[in-house]
């Protein structure tokens, strides 16, 4: 389970991270990463937002997709900077992957995400 102190809950939050963080992404997900400009005093822990809409399937569906994504998320959110936003997009191919196929995905994505930007001047 995600703890509550990791959660992502503000639509104002998601909206920030999917239009101003780095995107990667595959089949099966879309992975948004925002990365704080400076270190956050007082360290502010990374937080993690779930999108799971109705093109993934009926609720059913729907809940076990968040609920392996929630899963795969809980593992992977110490692993990120303080202060960073992720927001895990399901796209409609979640609908009959396994944990470990989404867990592979974020991971690829992650590693994507995470390497530094070369500096351009």
């Amino acid at each position: 389970m995600l703890p509550a102190l990791h959660r992502l809950r503000r639509p104002a939050d998601f909206t920030v991270a999917v239009r101003r963080g780095r995107r990667a992404g595959g089949t099966r997900l879309a992975v948004h990463l925002m990365l704080p400009t400076e270190p956050p005093t007082p360290p502010a822990p990374a937080r993690i937002g779930l999108v799971v809409g109705k093109t993934v399937g009926p609720a059913v569906v729907r809940t076990r997709v968040k609920r392996r994504l929630r899963a795969v998320a809980s593992v992977r959110v110490r692993t990120l900077p303080p202060g960073a936003v992720l927001v895990l997009r399901a796209t409609p191919a979640a609908a009959d992957a396994t944990s470990a196929d989404l867990a592979a995905d974020l991971d690829r994505a992650l590693a994507k995400l995470l390497i530094p930007r070369p500096v351009t001047s």
